[in-house]
Formats: structure tokens, C-alpha cells, sequence
């Protein structure tokens, strides 16, 4: 018997939840991890490094498995691999140990990403309404608290300990999340897709776009406090509340961005967000004081909160076109510029400042705003076109 259609999306939401709570939870890792095996600033780099390999290894394999066998299948796979990595990673006795488990975690973690976004694409077109923001809106508030009391539990409880509770929590939300979510197993006479990427252009381009719309907000996370300190003069307390106030808008967008793209549709609502992240990021490149360039990190945030979402949701609705592949490629390629692009921008800001910067990432937008009709994909509801395709 089908599940309701509120079960379906609050078991979604709760994946991106959980989801989002361990990724969450290795931004306060990383240092005990130093401490712990003796290691510098720049073998530390290689680790991070290994995280952001194992996800771009791993989301085609789901990306594929989803294509095959539904989302629900590949969610549950990468989710019960995904359970006991942290809890590893935090025994594993040596570097070469503890950089495959780092691997694993980001592999398996950017697994169960491609297929909760595909589950996410399945309860869209099943309720003909926009759910994709919020969705992303959960995983923000899961990184906030995997991150916020990662501290805490690591002071007090130490490293396993943080990984005991972190892991349980995980297990237990994610699994009451797995039986009530949407399922979406292919009929046994159905045709299965071919397991290669895409030949359309189409999944490529929206790619490009997610890429493009996340390299700014990477280069917020690793890079606002250094500019807002050093080239504007803010003290250390103030210079963290350029990300702050990015990451707090942003989140209260996506919460937000379901209503507004079920309104205005996914096209315009792409356009008018892109605009408000370029006139954001202008202004935090040439705002004369930190208060002004933080606010600016704020509007920047209003403005890319929702770019990716739009991106990811159309990307599963492409015609003709599994949606496990078409998200496996966007997934790969936007989060590709979160981990390639602060060491990037780090090395050019030896040359250039980072206000340049900032100004030449508010018109790397263009990019995405002139490919923005490419959106319609995810066209539906009041404010556009019947893009979704109906549910199976």
C-alpha cells in the first residue's frame, strides 16, 4: 500500500537531515584527527582531499544504481554503509587508515546524496509541487548541528564518543526515515537504462551551472573571514559572521524557496535568485566597511540559496533521461567546485585581492543566468509549465 505524501516527504527530509548531520559533523573532526596521528596543515590537505575523491568516485556508481533499481534501493545501500565509517575513521590506528575511511565516508555520503535528491525528484512529481529547497534547507540545518555540537560532544566525550553519538543518531533517523519514504522500483518488464553517463548535452550543461552557483559559496565558506580580517580590517569575532550570515540566509531561503518557485516557476525564480547572488557578491567586493561586506555575504546567501536545487531538480526530470544519471553528473560536477575551487582561489589570491575576487565570482553567474532557461525541466505548478512528469 502507497505511503501518504506527507510520510514520503518528511522520510526525505529526514535523509537530507541525517545526511547533512555527518557531513556536518568532520568539519570538528579534522583537528582531533591532526592531534591525534601527529600530522601537518599540508597531510591534512591530502585527507580532505580523499573525502572529496571518494564522493566524486562513488556518485556516479548510485547515480547508476538509481537508474536501475529506484532511489529507494540506492539510499538504503548507501546509507547502511554510510553508518559505520565515522565510528572507523576515529579507530583506524594510522594515516593510510584513516585517509581510506575518510574516502569511504565521503564516497558512501556522496552516494546517499544522488539518491535522496532522486527520492526527493519522485515525491515532487507524485504531489506536482516543489520540495527540493526544503529539502536542501534540512541538510543545512543537519550540517549546523552535526557541526555545532560536534565540539561539544568531542570535549566531552571524546573522539569515539563523538562518533558513538553522532553514528546512533544517524542510524536511528535515517533507518525510521528509510520505511516511510517514497519507493520508485522499476517495473520488471520496464527497459533498463544502459549503465554509461549520459550522451545529451543537457545533464553536462546543468553541470556547468551547479558548478558555477557552488564555487561562490565555497569561496564564502573557506575564504570570507580571511578577506573581512585582512583586507578589511574586521577583528577575528566579527570576520566569522561573513559565512554566518551567507550559511543563516541561505538556509532560511531554501525553507522559503519551495513557496516562491511554486509561484513564480523554476525559470524565474532561478533568474531573479542568480541576480540577487551577483548584486550580493558585488557588494561584499566593494562594500567600504566589514558591516556593509557582511551584509552582503547575506544577500549573496538569499540569492544562491535555491540556484542548486532548481539545478538538481531539473537535472532529474530531464526527458528521456534516467534521473539517477542526469543527477549523478550534476551532483559530481556542482560539488566539484566546493572542493576544487578554495584551493584555486587561494593561489590567485597571492596575485589578486580578494574583493577582485568576489567581484569576478558575482559575474561568474552570468554563466548560469544565461543558461537559465535550461530550468524548465523543473517547470510545474502555478508559476509555470507541467515539466514534472507524472508519477509511475
Amino acid at each position: 500500500m502507497p505511503l501518504g505524501p506527507e510520510r514520503t516527504r518528511a522520510a526525505v527530509s529526514a535523509l537530507f537531515f541525517s545526511n547533512g548531520l555527518m557531513i556536518g559533523s568532520w568539519a570538528p573532526k579534522l583537528p582531533t584527527l591532526m592531534q591525534r596521528l601527529s600530522i601537518s596543515e599540508g597531510t591534512a590537505g591530502l585527507v580532505v582531499l580523499c573525502l572529496g575523491l571518494g564522493s566524486l568516485v562513488v556518485m556516479p556508481v548510485f547515480g547508476a544504481m538509481t537508474a536501475r533499481h529506484g532511489s529507494a534501493r540506492a539510499v538504503r545501500v548507501a546509507t547502511v554503509l554510510a553508518v559505520p565509517i565515522l565510528l572507523l575513521m576515529s579507530v583506524a590506528p594510522t594515516i593510510w587508515t584513516v585517509a581510506g575511511s575518510v574516502f569511504l565516508f565521503g564516497g558512501f555520503l556522496g552516494g546517499m546524496d544522488v539518491a535522496m535528491n532522486a527520492n526527493a525528484v519522485v515525491v515532487e512529481r507524485r504531489r506536482k509541487l516543489a520540495i527540493m529547497s526544503s529539502c536542501h534547507g534540512f541538510w543545512s540545518l543537519g550540517g549546523v548541528a552535526g557541526a555545532g555540537l560536534g565540539g561539544i560532544l568531542l570535549s566531552r566525550f571524546g573522539e569515539i564518543g563523538h562518533a558513538a553519538v553522532v553514528t546512533l543518531t544517524f542510524a536511528i533517523t535515517a533507518g525510521i526515515a528509510l520505511r516511510y519514504m517514497a519507493q520508485d522500483r522499476p517495473s520488471p518488464h520496464e527497459e533498463k537504462p544502459p549503465l554509461r553517463l549520459p550522451r545529451s548535452g543537457m545533464p553536462y550543461l546543468l553541470g556547468l551551472i551547479a558548478l558555477c552557483c557552488m564555487i561562490p559559496e565555497g569561496a564564502i565558506l573557506d575564504w570570507a573571514a580571511v578577506y573581512l580580517q585582512r583586507e578589511m580590517g574586521a577583528s577575528l569575532a566579527l570576520a566569522g559572521w561573513g559565512f554566518a550570515a551567507c550559511a543563516a540566509t541561505m538556509a532560511a531561503m531554501r525553507f522559503a524557496g519551495d513557496v516562491i518557485r511554486q509561484r513564480l516557476g523554476a525559470v524565474r525564480t532561478f533568474r531573479i535568485s542568480a541576480v540577487v547572488a551577483m548584486i550580493g557578491l558585488t557588494l561584499s567586493s566593494m562594500a567600504p566597511t566589514a558591516g556593509l561586506a557582511i551584509a552582503g555575504f547575506g544577500m549573496a546567501g538569499l540569492g544562491i540559496a535555491n540556484l542548486v536545487p532548481i539545478a538538481f531538480s531539473a537535472a532529474g526530470n530531464i526527458p528521456g533521461l534516467a534521473q539517477g544519471m542526469g543527477l549523478s553528473v550534476v551532483t559530481m560536477m556542482g560539488y566539484s567546485g566546493i572542493l576544487l575551487a578554495p584551493g584555486t582561489i587561494g593561489k590567485l589570491a597571492e596575485y589578486v585581492s580578494f574583493g577582485a575576487i568576489y567581484l569576478g565570482l558575482a559575474g561568474l553567474l552570468v554563466l548560469p543566468l544565461l543558461l537559465s532557461s535550461l530550468a524548465r525541466s523543473a517547470e510545474f505548478g502555478a508559476g509555470g509549465e507541467e515539466g514534472l512528469a507524472p508519477a509511475a
